[in-house]
Order: C-alpha cells, then sequence, then structure tokens
C-alpha cells in the first residue's frame, strides 16, 4: 500500500507501507480517492523548518520546550483527505460502505479510522469528490475570519491569496465585508475579485497601508495568511486606530520586518492569533473545529463557496516527488495541489 513519506529536507518517496488489518468493532476502512496538499504547513516539513524539528511541544504546559517532537522520515503527512468507505464493522452505522467521506488520514492509498471521526462526513451523491479536499483549509479560513469579528460593513483586509487567503476572502465577503485582498501574484488576484473582493492591491507596487489610506480610512481588520512577517508588518500599518489583526500565517523563524515600536504601538493595534488547534476564545462556548469543518463544507456543497477555481495540480501520487519540488521551487504557479490515488493514477 503506497504513503507519501518525507525523508529528509527535500526528499519524498512514495513507500509501501502495511495494509490495515481486520476491522475492530467501531472501525471503517476507507480508500483514498485524493489527498490535498497544504503549501504552508507541508513545506514546512519539506524545507525542515517546522519548529516541532527543533522543539518540544509541551501540551499541559502550553509551551515550546528545548527537545525534538517530530523526526525524519515523517509518513503520511497531510490532512485533506477524501476517499471510499470500503468497509465496515458489523456495529457501524454510519458512514455507510460505497459513501465518500472527507476527514484526515495522511497521504496514503487506505487507512483504518473510527467511525465516530467520520460522522457527519458523508458527501451527498451529486457533489465532486475533489470539495472534500477542503474541509480542512477551509475551516482554517473560517476560523481566522471568525477572530476577525469581522461585521456587515467592515473593510477587511486579507494578506496572501493562496488557497487558505482566497477562502477567507470569499468568507468574509459572505459575512457582509468589504474585502481588500493583497497579494503578489496577479492570478491570485484575479480569482480574489472573483470570489467578490471590492478591492485588490499587488503587493510589490508598494505599501497596501498607503493604498488603504488612499481609498478610505484604512481597514476595520486584517487577516495576514501569508506568512511573511513583512506581511504581519504591513497589516498592522493597514488598519485603523484600534483596529485588529489576526495573524493566521504559519510563521517561520525570528521576525525580520516586524517592528512593533511603530504603528502597532502608536495606534494601539490589537493583534489575535488564530490556529485550527482551537477556535476564538470568545466562541468556545458555541463553535468548535468540527462545527467550522461542516459549516465550510455545507457552503462549498451548494456552490456558495466555489472549490472548482482552487485547484491547479491533480497528479498521481507516485509522482509526489516532483510536486513537492514545484510547490517548493515555482510556488507562483500552484494553487491547490492534489493527490490523485488508485486506478487510473
Amino acid at each position: 500500500m503506497h504513503v507519501i513519506t518525507i525523508q529528509e529536507p527535500g526528499v519524498v518517496q512514495v513507500c509501501e507501507e502495511e495494509e490495515p488489518g481486520e476491522l475492530e468493532p467501531g472501525h471503517v476502512r476507507v480508500r483514498t480517492i485524493y489527498s490535498g496538499v497544504s503549501a504552508g504547513t507541508e513545506l514546512t516539513a519539506y524545507r525542515g523548518t517546522n519548529p516541532y524539528f527543533t522543539r518540544h511541544w509541551d501540551a499541559e504546559r502550553r509551551l515550546f520546550l528545548p527537545g525534538q517532537s517530530n523526526a525524519y522520515p515523517l509518513t503520511g503527512w497531510g490532512y485533506q483527505e477524501v476517499g471510499e468507505v470500503v468497509e465496515a464493522a458489523p456495529d457501524v452505522a454510519e458512514p455507510l460502505v460505497g459513501a465518500i467521506v472527507w476527514g484526515i488520514w495522511g497521504h496514503r492509498a487506505e487507512a483504518v479510522l473510527p467511525a465516530a471521526k467520520l460522522a457527519g462526513h458523508a458527501l451527498p451523491p451529486h457533489a465532486d469528490p475533489l470539495t472534500g479536499v477542503f474541509a480542512r483549509v477551509g475551516a482554517i479560513a473560517l476560523n481566522a475570519v471568525h477572530a476577525a469579528d469581522v461585521h456587515l460593513g467592515d473593510r477587511v483586509a486579507i494578506f496572501g491569496q493562496g488557497v487558505i487567503g482566497l477562502l477567507a476572502t470569499r468568507l468574509a465577503v459572505l459575512n457582509g465585508a468589504r474585502v481588500l485582498a493583497t497579494d503578489p501574484i496577479e492570478a491570485r488576484l484575479r480569482l480574489a475579485k472573483a470570489y467578490g473582493a471590492a478591492e485588490t492591491f499587488d503587493a510589490l507596487a508598494g505599501s497596501c497601508a498607503e493604498f488603504a489610506r488612499k481609498t478610505g480610512d484604512g481597514a476595520d481588520t486584517a487577516i495576514e495568511l501569508s506568512g511573511s512577517h513583512f506581511g504581519l508588518h504591513e497589516a498592522i500599518r493597514t488598519v485603523r486606530r484600534g483596529g485588529r489583526v489576526v495573524a493566521a500565517g504559519f510563521y517561520q523563524g525570528e521576525a525580520a520586518g516586524l517592528r512593533l515600536g511603530e504603528e502597532f504601538h502608536h495606534n494601539q493595534v490589537q493583534l489575535v492569533s488564530s490556529q485550527i488547534g482551537g477556535v476564538a476564545s470568545w466562541l468556545a462556548g458555541r463553535w468548535d473545529v468540527e462545527r467550522l469543518q461542516r459549516t465550510f463544507m455545507e457552503l462549498a456543497v451548494t456552490g456558495e463557496v466555489d472549490t472548482t477555481l482552487l485547484v491547479s495540480h491533480v497528479v498521481p501520487a507516485e509522482r509526489a516527488a516532483e510536486a513537492f519540488e514545484l510547490l517548493d521551487r515555482e510556488p507562483d504557479k500552484v494553487l491547490q495541489l492534489v493527490f490523485r490515488f488508485g486506478e487510473g493514477q
């Protein structure tokens, strides 16, 4: 059974792993159809920059400490999977055999999972299975929009128009915001317009903050999804006095380019973190990550968020090494990369 493995920084192999054995009660066997790549997170593993390689995450104390949480090889890295339920234990009522489900089981051809983890994850018969790879990244985008506390009529600047940034743009528009989308890649700015952005700004053309103040009084809120400390600094510059910046990118290394003694200090900017490990604290009584995922999938299946616009590459799993190399070296040519498993790859 094939599984995609990152052997060391820059080295990807498609390996064989033992097929899952007999089903235990309460479990199902899922055969993978598609597995999406989350470029930001997965490139940190491919490049060796992920903090888990040099720090140990103490979940109880919620601190990164000296040590190591992850080590190479990384087998089955990934969290955007969709597949067919091909077998279910006798005591499983949901999902049914034959159902197309979305979930998290990594870049592997087959997995045995607790049925409870897939409850409510079946796609309707008319849905394109590719839609399923967006459940998690859609939840990440929705989480960031929730953290931004967007109100009807707010001007929201969204930095970074990769997959998650574009989804955040669409979700903020659905929430009643007037979105200013910024990115250095023209094709992504066109997609932002297609998703309803009122304005776009080429990040290579100058200062988004200065642009925002030429066409208004700045943004009420900014959501930073580029993962760049320079982008985070510009997002801070872009919001009004007392505005909020949601830092939702996966920042690597030290914060070069982030100058907190300037606009952040003088404009009393709120800086809020958004990460898919949990929802905004003030929403914890009503929302959780599962609800974020299901809510996004309802929007995707009904067409309120058209995910088909985002898929740039669907490649056989056997070509994983060249696919990661393309993503690493020419990111401007890739939006959503998807691995295809099974016969007819």
